[in-house]
């Protein structure tokens, strides 16, 4: 967040080198320093620091290059400070419309925002010029003055057309949702990986919205037009515009090829696991739902706990054992919203495999959410964004605590396959646990061995990786009966009984 005591101490330096400017073109921009009584040497020596103070701050204009401008730029560092919220109600009843401004207010105060308003109409569709229509930005624009608000947030995916119309009419910035989620992403992304899956989320956002302002739409950068050569121009003709696409192209192809190097790592892990059939389960849902806390009470990961949307995005996997020592994993994942920008699940796909290719998913729900059928219904969306619909699913309504008694019944019936927990308060855990146990993958081949002593290394691999349904010691070694994936059966077939 930028601060505003720092926009105005830069637009007074500012405004000092344009006085100083005009003094030295012949204007009166600079005070006279000499007194009635004749020039004091003190003076004339404070003048030449004034003046050498002057001359090194010369070429900070220089340095604001029109980047710098957010009336005029579509997407650069946001400024979010005083906000007024403004949704378009196209279709659901006035609760979901209520439910829907709570999130956006939810989202902008993770973004560092200060909510002033809110309004919301009712619209069969968005305006295609305004998203809000002409009548309603006349009144936007009211509410705008007279709260003080510097950006407007519209709860909905805009066109870059549209959010232009918006800010020539309210002459403060206006964003869209892709852009506050995309800004919370990169505030909160701390790991290597994620920071590029966010930056690269970003790039592909802001290439569908570059324009110049004013004439620079055609200005060139390089050759006789610009004045010269034209650094980092590719030659005579190219204009700005053309130079930040090209930049842009250039450093996606840069991320892409990185993001495909980090992937290879995880591929390498996956394979690992699937080798030695190692099940895997996934925390997956909506975001603030409790999934870093569950996997912090199911496997005492210590993954940061926080009330607050997307507190946690790099995802956290560890390894476990179920009551009769079978191994697998789990893994928490990045949560999800609803409307999640298309540019973050294609950022974040590698992440997301994780989900598809695992063996289980707990699609963790908020119960004491107004509208949790909402959070569902939104969570699989992205399910089938990322092909993951086939993977076997046990809904965890979580903040049992919390919730209405009432709302988690319906849920039940709803879902039957689901289990009511607390992850605060540990009401269900144990419970939860079992139904993980039950529905992880059983192995397929069953066996009947006898095993001498001195193989007690695949005893061990049987309790971690097999079910064993009896153990009889005898004097020749142990006859084992149960189940085995297949490689470990292979090895127990030379001792079958």
């Amino acid at each position: 967040m930028t601060n505003a005591s720092e926009h105005f101490s830069l637009d007074a330096e500012l405004a000092e080198t344009d006085a100083w400017d005009d003094f030295e073109a012949g204007g009166a921009g600079e005070p006279e320093t000499v007194s009635a009584d004749g020039p004091d040497p003190e003076d004339l020596t404070t003048g030449e620091q004034d003046l050498a103070e002057r001359h090194a701050l010369k070429r900070v204009g220089g340095l604001r290059t029109e980047l710098e401008d957010i009336t005029e730029v579509e997407y650069r560092q946001l400024r979010l400070e005083r906000v007024v919220l403004v949704g378009v109600w196209t279709e659901g009843s006035a609760e979901d419309a209520e439910n829907s401004m709570a999130e956006l207010a939810l989202l902008a105060e993770t973004a560092g925002s200060e909510v002033l308003d809110a309004i919301y109409q009712r619209r069969q569709k968005p305006d295609p010029a305004t998203y809000i229509g002409r009548g309603k930005v006349d009144g936007l624009r009211e509410i705008v003055q007279a709260t003080g608000a510097d950006t407007v947030i519209l709860d909905g995916d805009l066109a870059p057309s549209q959010l232009r119309n918006l800010e020539d009419k309210l002459k403060v910035k206006a964003i869209d949702r892709t852009a506050l989620i995309l800004d919370i992403f990169a505030q909160h992304a701390k790991s290597k990986e994620g920071q590029a899956q966010v930056e690269l989320a970003q790039l592909q956002y802001m290439k569908q919205r570059l324009r110049g302002w004013g004439g620079n739409l055609s200005r060139q950068a390089g050759g006789q037009a610009a004045g010269g050569e034209g650094i980092g121009g590719r030659g005579p003709g190219e204009t700005k515009i053309e130079t930040d696409r090209r930049r842009i192209n250039t450093k996606i192809a840069k991320l892409r090829r990185e993001l495909k190097a980090m992937k290879g790592t995880r591929d390498t892990k996956r394979a690992e696991r699937q080798r030695n059939a190692i099940p895997s389960v996934s925390i997956a849902g909506y975001t603030n739902a409790g999934k870093s806390s569950l996997l912090n009470k199911l496997t005492d990961a210590g993954v940061l706990v926080e009330d607050s949307l997307f507190a946690t995005l790099d995802p956290t996997t560890r390894r476990t054992t179920t009551s009769d020592g079978r191994i697998y994993t789990m893994s928490d994942t990045v949560g999800f919203v609803r409307h999640l920008p298309h540019q973050l699940v294609e950022a974040f796909r590698s992440t997301l495999e994780e989900v598809a290719d695992s063996d289980l998913i707990l699609h963790v729900v908020d119960g004491s959410h107004p509208d949790p059928e909402g959070q569902i219904a939104a969570v699989r969306e992205v399910f089938a964004d990322i092909e993951a619909t086939g993977v076997p699913e046990l809904i965890v309504i979580n903040k049992a605590d919390l919730a209405d008694p009432m709302v988690l019944a319906r849920l039940r019936q709803r879902e039957p396959h689901s289990v009511v927990v607390s992850a605060k308060t540990g009401e269900g855990i144990a419970d939860a646990l079992a139904r993980v146990e039950s529905d992880l993958p059983h192995p397929e081949v069953e066996f009947k061995a006898l095993l001498p002593y001195e193989r007690g290394d695949l005893i061990n691999s049987l309790h971690q990786r097999g079910e064993i349904d009896s153990l009889e010691h005898t004097a020749d070694g142990t006859i084992v009966k149960g189940r085995a994936h297949e490689d470990l059966a292979g090895e127990l077939a030379a001792y079958a009984v």
